[in-house]
């Protein structure tokens, strides 16, 4: 039985960012996460996904 660990390159699909938020964004947030059992990282991820496909930018 020949078997191999095989290793691939690994592809970044994701960054890692800090930023400040209102303490009542925060806040809500985080009631959001315990009503949904998701994670504070999925729903910023497609809160921002909603917002970058549905804006309209006006000069």
């Amino acid at each position: 039985m020949d078997k191999k660990f095989i290793v691939t390159p690994k592809t970044e699909r994701s960054v890692t960012v800090t930023v400040r938020i209102e303490m009542e964004t925060y806040q809500e947030l985080e009631e959001l996460v315990i009503k949904s059992g998701r994670s504070r990282n999925e729903l910023i991820n497609k809160a921002l996904r909603f917002a970058l496909d549905n804006l309209e930018f006006v000069e």
